[in-house]
């Protein structure tokens, strides 16, 4: 009976949603690499005051983007369809049933991720066999109208509010606020611990660049575009070479040729590292006369489990700062 209903509800929610219309939003702004860019802009979300007592009826109501809306308050289905919040919601132990190809593809997510459902903005008939209680998504995705049909859907708008309190964020959707803000406490806390001891033993002038090989391309980055910067730059106040702050302070980024990397390599350099793209430029000389390079100062780390600012990823990429910077 279940295989006979399905069919029928995605054209009910195709139809109710025909006269609706959705935006398309490129998560890598083209052929850009994955961005995780972010601002310091408040957020107005919050999780409503009756909160409490609309959780015991099952319910609670979170005041979104786009108004308020009703959610579960202990959601058991979420599907995520953003690469950028999938680590939200796994770091406060909600269960996920569908995520987008390439958080199951994180080999800091596999394993976790084995049996959940690769879905996208375009996968409805899939969705709603998933049967989710919650969707959460990026704004602007396709569907967004029918996917409010089949469960309730909250969309973000990527980079309004900062890395830390996007995580308070889908923790007051989740009904999980205080858990939210207890980690990003402590996260804080261990970082800006870390950060003192990195500065103490590399000096206080010391510079730090990002780059990364990505779609045939090399590119450094700013404060803010993943890839541990936000907190490099951020929570560890380490700085960014001049050339490097300066090329990046509107994009967050720069592609930039071998023949000019060394104009963008601080005293010490992370290397998120694409291993199947070309890194054949670290065979040559004008690579190997980089001074970071000749001081062994080049720490490389597989691009594809350092991309985004999600708290799994931050912890990770913490790890791998005091282990590299400290030895620990």
């Amino acid at each position: 009976m279940k295989k006979l209903f399905i069919p029928v509800v995605l054209i009910l929610v195709i139809v109710l949603s025909a006269c609706g219309s959705s935006q398309t939003k490129n998560e890598y702004g083209g052929n850009t690499p994955p961005t995780e860019s972010s601002s310091n802009t408040p957020s107005n979300s919050s999780t409503s005051p009756d909160a409490e007592s609309e959780s015991k009826s099952g319910t609670i109501t979170y005041q979104s983007e786009d108004g308020p809306i009703e959610v579960p308050a202990n959601p058991q289905r979420v599907v995520v369809l953003t690469r950028f919040l999938t680590g939200n919601v796994m770091a406060l132990g909600v269960p996920v049933v569908g995520v987008d190809e390439m958080s199951k593809t994180n080999p800091r997510f596999e394993a976790q991720l084995k049996d959940v459902e690769a879905v996208s903005d375009e996968s409805l008939e899939k969705i709603i066999e998933l049967e989710p209680d919650l969707i959460i998504g990026l704004a602007g995705i396709k569907n967004v109208d029918k996917f409010k049909q089949i469960a309730p859907t909250v969309t973000y708008t990527y980079g309004k509010v900062d890395y830390l309190q996007q995580q308070v964020e889908v923790g007051k959707l989740l009904n999980k606020e205080q858990e939210a803000k207890a980690w990003v406490e402590d996260f804080q806390a261990k970082a800006q611990k870390a950060g003192e001891e990195i500065r103490a033993k590399i000096g206080d002038d010391a510079t730090v660049s990002v780059i990364e090989t990505f779609n045939k391309q090399l590119y450094v980055y700013g404060y803010n575009f993943g890839r541990g910067t936000e907190i490099l730059y951020g929570e560890f106040k380490l700085n960014l070479p001049k050339s490097v702050e300066e090329s990046t302070a509107t994009d967050g980024y720069l592609a930039v040729s071998t023949e000019v990397l060394k104009d963008y390599m601080g005293d010490y350099v992370i290397f998120s590292k694409n291993a199947d793209e070309d890194n054949s430029f670290q065979n040559t000389e004008t690579y190997k006369n980089i001074d970071a390079v000749k001081n062994n100062h080049i720490y490389e780390v597989d691009a594809k489990s350092f991309y985004f600012g999600d708290p799994l990823s931050l912890e990770y990429q913490l790890e791998f700062f005091i282990e590299s910077f400290l030895g620990q």
